[in-house]
């Protein structure tokens, strides 16, 4: 396993989910950079701005899907609207039950799975060695 940094983008409206999601990428002892945005619009700028500088895209975004401005399913087709050709592993994280979210997510090219709130240690643990 490489100790390059990995860049993980958090799409979350609830900043203690995001907390959460730092304590427990602190607690996996990688070497990651996480970057959190409070709406799908804030993160389609923030990737507008990143391919712009020519900087590192993240490796791993986890997108909540209810969310004010821009929800998780409008930020996925903005995202695959850029065409971004460098391989980002996305998955929805999120607190619904419903199984047609679950379904939805399927019918997304850039969209690797659904993981159910709250993200645990074991299952961040698994995407990242998964990427690396």
């Amino acid at each position: 396993m490489s100790d390059s940094k990995l860049n993980l983008l958090v799409i979350d409206d609830d900043d203690i989910n995001i907390f959460i999601i730092k304590k427990i990428v602190e607690k996996t002892g990688f070497n990651i950079d996480m970057i959190a945005r409070n709406n799908g619009q804030q993160a389609i700028d923030y990737l507008t701005d990143t391919i712009s500088q020519n900087k590192p895209l993240p490796s791993l975004v986890l997108i909540d899907i209810n969310m004010p401005v821009m929800n998780g399913w409008e930020f996925i087709e903005a995202y695959e609207e850029l065409s971004i050709e460098q391989k980002v592993d996305m998955y929805i994280l999120s607190s619904s039950v419903y199984e047609n979210d679950i379904e939805k997510t399927k019918g997304y090219k850039t969209v690797r799975g659904f993981i159910s709130k709250p993200l645990s240690m074991e299952r961040l643990t698994e995407l990242i060695k998964a990427i690396r």
